[in-house]
């Protein structure tokens, strides 16, 4: 490699892609406006992924949407909640530090909040999920 181009700052073009994936109005891959919004997009596919719809990642997500035939129960909030806490720490652990998590069953509901610390930009962050079990 030349001399002039070792000591050059390296230029990073990455593209987040925005979930659910979509065309902008320029009729290209639409992407997200920050990367809190792309996190945030990260973990709902990691909470809605069932493990082994992946084709190279067939232990990537925590299965929630397997659950729509399960009896709802706090016994099957709290087993989700271990599920997911495992699921972001192996997966999510490089762009986040888990704060909080909380997941609560009421009536015929699932609802998942996560609290977490987003480590490029240092800034704390809440999302919730909610999915409908019968």
């Amino acid at each position: 490699m030349p001399e002039y181009l070792v000591n050059l700052p390296r230029q990073r073009n990455v593209i987040n892609i925005d979930f659910p994936f979509h065309f902008d109005r320029y009729h290209r891959t639409a992407s997200t406006s920050d990367e809190n919004h792309h996190i945030r997009d990260l973990i709902e596919q990691l909470l809605f992924t069932t493990p082994g719809e992946r084709v190279n990642r067939p232990d990537f997500g925590c299965g929630v949407l397997s659950l729509i035939f399960a009896p709802n129960s706090p016994e099957l909030a709290t087993a989700m909640q271990i599920t997911i806490q495992a699921s972001i720490e192996q997966w999510l652990s490089d762009l986040i530090d888990l704060q909080m998590l909380e997941v609560t069953s009421i009536d015929a509901s699932l609802y998942i909040v996560v609290e977490y610390f987003v480590q490029s930009s240092g800034e704390s962050q809440t999302a919730t999920f909610r999915t409908t079990i019968p």
